[in-house]
């Protein structure tokens, strides 16, 4: 054994930087930069044991040199390694901070490696690093061609970890950059690696840049007999009725085309996350659906071939009868004469509404009320939308709208997909200036339902209950008899 090697700079160091390591991971709390510490002291213990290697003695005097080489390498590959961690990275930080990514450390490490080894080591060593370099520069093209486009994302930052991006046929969530490849989490769950140097060749859109809120669209046909105009204002209703849809910036409406069977519309919307992009067109496309349907707006048929249409026959005479018994039903309604019922059933307008729509709000203008054919719907309350009360077929809301003109007291949506009857107070109002008569039995049975209502909602600050005969004076005044 050669004991005299024991006393040499090179192990000396070599044990100071294995020492030096160790006191560091006890020492800091970052985890990346433990990460990194951990790597150095793989190196550090390697050239360690190249050092003892040599002091053992038994090998051939002409493997002593190569291994001597080999523990310069690692000690200043450990070295350069050490320092260049602890300049990148906050030292006491209980998370994973790194001033640079790893992948510009890393190359950084191995270019000031590099570089010393160029400056420092023998004109053998070099030689026979170029050969060795053109050898696995060759076996390795598309490894380093993934490093330095790695290196050059990281360098440009198209996109960070977190980012929703489409690159090629791909689309989802940055979950991490390597020096490789850039793995994306897709919506439907499925990690996708893609190697950087294909990431580097194809078109990036980043829907997390410059800023949040990104904009969607759906496009949507009607019927060329309804004025555009018309059908603008029906998708913006629906779009206002659509909870993922941000207010500002406001959502807008495009006549797209003259198609063969339709007028193309596309209606611009903004999200705040395109995370949830498919469900907010799903709420668009829906709430767009319903809204037509109110509104008699025609989504046509697609023209493409010859079809014979056939349709379930409407019985109106049925329907008329049917709107007229629930309306005959209804107690505020019931001591009026049938000809007054079936003269309001005529008048009256079957909406559709879906899960989840809104109805009513509170606070908004009121002039008609509705009677719940067939669904349920929720009644609530305030800013919070505290539930009071639930209506189920049969039940009827907005009473006071209708004969007096009031705000909507509260806010009333579908629980269920329903079909209201909506009775207008300008239709009910023709047949009250008939027969003002009415408006007496109209008053009583309307304060009866007025006083119930305050008391389910129990709300601190409700409004009183009207008196009867307060109640006729208000109706009257509404209604222009007064």
């Amino acid at each position: 054994m050669d004991t005299a090697r024991l006393t040499s700079p090179h192990f000396i160091a070599g044990v100071a930087l294995l020492v030096a390591t160790l006191a560091l991971l006890f020492a800091v709390r970052n985890p990346a930069l433990r990460r990194r510490l951990r790597l150095t002291l793989g190196v550090a213990a390697a050239a360690v044991g190249a050092h003892l290697v040599l002091v053992g003695g038994a090998l051939p005097e002409g493997y002593v040199g190569n291994i001597f080489s080999i523990e310069k390498l690692l000690l200043t590959l450990g070295a350069i390694q050490v320092v260049i961690t602890l300049l990148f990275h906050q030292w006491f930080s209980d998370h994973a901070t790194e001033r640079a990514p790893g992948i510009v450390q890393g190359a950084l490490i191995i270019s000031v490696f590099l570089l010393v080894v160029t400056l420092v080591f023998p004109e053998q060593l070099l030689a026979a690093s170029a050969v060795g370099a053109v050898v696995v520069g060759f076996a390795l093209q598309d490894t380093l061609g993934n490093f330095f486009a790695g290196l050059a994302l990281q360098i440009d930052r198209p996109f960070k970890p977190g980012h929703w991006i489409e690159v090629g046929p791909f689309q989802g969530r940055v979950t991490e950059i390597t020096w490789r490849a850039t793995k994306i989490q897709t919506k439907t769950g499925n990690l996708v690696i893609v190697p950087n140097n294909i990431v580097g060749k194809e078109a990036i859109t980043n829907y997390s840049e410059p800023q949040s809120p990104t904009r969607l669209f759906v496009e949507v046909g009607t019927g060329y007999q309804i004025p555009p105009n018309q059908v603008r204002e029906a998708i913006i209703v629906a779009l206002s009725r659509c909870p993922r849809v941000l207010e500002t910036p406001a959502p807008d409406v495009m006549l797209m085309e003259f198609g063969g069977s339709a007028i193309n519309f596309r209606a611009r919307f903004w999200v705040q996350d395109f995370e949830h992009d498919e469900r907010a067109r799903d709420e668009v496309r829906t709430a767009i659906y319903y809204e037509f349907h109110r509104r008699e707006i025609e989504i046509p048929w697609p023209i493409q071939v010859e079809y014979s249409r056939t349709e379930v026959p409407r019985d109106p005479i049925a329907e008329h009868r049917r709107n007229e018994q629930q309306i005959a039903a209804v107690p505020i309604f019931a001591g009026l004469a049938p000809d007054v019922h079936a003269a309001m059933a005529a008048a009256a307008r079957t909406r559709l509404y879906g899960q989840g729509d809104i109805v009513v709000r509170e606070g908004d203008p009121g002039g008609s009320m509705f009677l719940v054919t067939d669904g349920t719907v929720v009644i609530s309350v305030g800013p919070e939308r505290r539930e009071v009360a639930v209506t189920e077929t049969g039940g009827y809301f907005g009473e006071m709208s209708l004969l007096t003109g009031d705000a909507r007291s509260a806010t009333v949506s579908a629980r269920r997909d329903s079909t209201l009857l909506e009775i207008s107070a300008e239709a009910f109002g023709a047949h009250v200036r008939s027969q003002p008569s009415v408006l007496d039995a109209l008053a009583g049975a309307a304060a009866t339902r007025r006083a119930e209502l305050n008391a389910v909602k129990s709300a601190p600050g409700a409004t009183p209950a009207a008196g009867h005969a307060s109640l006729l004076a208000r109706m009257r005044k509404f209604f222009r008899l007064a």
